[in-house]
């Protein structure tokens, strides 16, 4: 795919998540420092979840039918630049440093992240349908254990991998089954992404910054 026949830098289409849900949590790995490249990732200038209109409303009938089951969501990244996605490339390229792959990819050496499907050179993230995200028990304040934490590459993180607790392969399918029954597909290496079936746009990625004054200026 030709990017520069395919981008643009329109947000109009897009919303903050939490305009929609509310009560949605919010952890920004990529603002953080605490993701897989260990610094923060270009093109994400706030901590806080942008995605389209679309999916924004199919994430808040997720989450009225989540919370009746005792559960909010918390999202981990949503809508991603394309400078973000070739700040990964370059990073798997060029970059020498290997000081988060304790945390995030213990197995596996940098190529094969892109080799096995676990980063995309083309994110389905940039076409602003796609979020990452968990639950987590309002009763205890804290992350359903899913058996794996966000991010690991790893087969432990495959949706459908049984070498995990039973009550941390049900906790994957408590939200997999309301993401899909709400519109979302998910992938088969990673129980925590999920992207809306009826995307707005199929065809486009975006290149604006994960900002909400620059939502607002547009």
């Amino acid at each position: 795919m030709d990017y520069k026949k395919k981008v643009t830098m329109d947000p109009s289409g897009f919303v903050l998540l939490s305009d929609y849900v509310p009560g949605v949590i919010q952890e920004i790995r990529y603002f953080s420092t605490y993701n897989f490249i260990g610094d923060r990732i270009d093109g994400y200038e706030e901590p806080c979840a942008i995605i389209t209109k679309e999916a924004a409303r199919a994430l808040k009938s997720v989450a009225n039918e989540l919370n009746v089951q005792g559960y909010r969501l918390k999202v981990f990244d949503a809508y991603r630049p394309v400078c973000a996605v070739k700040h990964f490339v370059l990073w798997g390229i060029e970059d020498l440093d290997l000081r988060m792959k304790p945390f995030f990819y213990p197995e596996l050496e940098k190529q094969e992240l892109f080799i096995k499907g676990y980063i995309a050179s083309q994110s389905s993230h940039s076409r602003g349908s796609t979020v990452d995200l968990t639950l987590l028990d309002m009763e205890t304040g804290k992350e359903l254990n899913m058996g794996s934490p966000f991010d690991l590459f790893s087969p432990i993180s495959h949706p459908d991998y049984r070498g995990i607790t039973e009550e941390q392969y049900n906790n994957r399918m408590i939200l997999r089954n309301a993401m899909m029954r709400n519109g979302f597909e998910p992938i088969d290496c990673e129980w925590w992404h999920f992207t809306l079936k009826e995307e707005p746009y199929p065809d486009t990625y975006f290149e604006f910054p994960v900002s909400s004054e620059y939502l607002k200026k547009s």
